[in-house]
C-alpha cells in the first residue's frame, strides 16, 4: 500500500512537471533557493515556514546517518529513506513550480502598470 502511494506521488509530480505551459524540471530547480528566500522574508505567501521546515528536517533525515530504520535491515532502510526522498523531491518541485508561476504574475503585474 505504501509502495504504491509513493509511486502515484512520483507519477503526480512527474505529470506536473511535464504538462505543457507549465515550468520545466530545470527553472524549478533553479527557483528553490529564491523561493526559500520568499517564505523566509514573507514575500511568498503561497507556503508557510512550517511546510519549510518539515521539507528542511526531511532533507536532513536524507543526509543523516541515524535513522528511526536502520539501513543494514536493507530492504526497510533503504525503502523509508527513498520514501522521504520521493516526498520531498515532490514536494519541493510542486512548490517551486507554483513559486515560478506567481513571479511570472508578479512580473506581469510591473510590466502592465504604468
Amino acid at each position: 500500500m505504501v509502495k504504491a502511494s509513493r509511486a502515484a506521488a512520483a507519477w503526480k509530480t512527474y505529470r506536473e512537471v511535464s504538462k505543457p505551459g507549465t515550468p520545466g524540471v530545470m527553472a524549478r530547480v533553479r527557483a528553490i533557493p529564491r523561493l526559500i528566500g520568499g517564505v523566509m522574508r514573507g514575500d511568498y505567501a503561497g507556503m508557510g515556514k512550517g511546510k519549510l521546515a518539515m521539507m528542511a528536517l526531511g532533507l536532513v533525515y536524507i543526509v543523516s546517518p541515524v535513522d528511526l530504520v536502520p539501513d543494514f535491515l536493507v530492504l526497510l532502510g533503504v525503502a523509508d529513506d527513498f520514501g522521504v526522498f520521493l516526498w520531498l523531491m515532490a514536494s519541493m518541485l510542486g512548490e517551486s513550480g507554483r513559486y515560478v508561476e506567481w513571479e511570472r504574475k508578479q512580473l506581469i503585474g510591473r510590466v502592465e502598470r504604468p
